[in-house]
């Protein structure tokens, strides 16, 4: 087994950071989010679109994912599940990996997680988004030799 192979983050180990990371998103949503759009309704009784609205959530959502990968590769769940995005070489994303991986993970968990499925059948259990995008997630310290952490 390649030294790559060892220390790549199992399923189980990703689901559970992705369910983390949706629950830290609703704060992130809630500073960026709820609470300019309740100022605009609250002071200048301004509702906007629906469509502005998903773009703006989009827009949040892509700069808080973006940022926390291309500074260290790890999200504020992904440091506390110990794990870490890096391209297929174990080298730190470009942006355009990002930006590719950001999209691509829309359509990977919307069309009823059929990405994530995608990891069942995956030689290396990566995520479809992870594959075209030429990332990869690995534990952020990979086990020692002996088995212990």
């Amino acid at each position: 087994m390649s030294e790559t192979a060892q220390h790549l983050a199992g399923i189980r180990r990703r689901l559970a950071g992705m369910l983390y990371e949706s629950l830290l998103l609703l704060g992130v949503l809630s500073v960026s989010f709820m609470l300019p759009h309740i100022a605009l309704g609250m002071i200048w009784e301004i509702v906007l679109p629906g469509s502005l609205l998903v773009i703006h959530v989009f827009l949040v959502m892509g700069g808080y994912f973006i940022w926390y990968w291309h500074h260290g590769g790890q999200t504020l769940a992904m440091q506390t599940w110990k794990l870490k995005l890096v391209s297929t070489n174990d080298t730190p994303p470009t942006l355009n990996q990002l930006f590719l991986r950001y999209l691509l993970s829309w359509p990977s968990l919307l069309l009823y997680g059929a990405g994530l499925l995608w990891a069942l059948f995956d030689r290396d259990r990566q995520f479809l988004h992870d594959r075209l995008s030429g990332t990869r997630i690995i534990h952020a310290q990979p086990p020692s030799p002996n088995g212990c952490n």
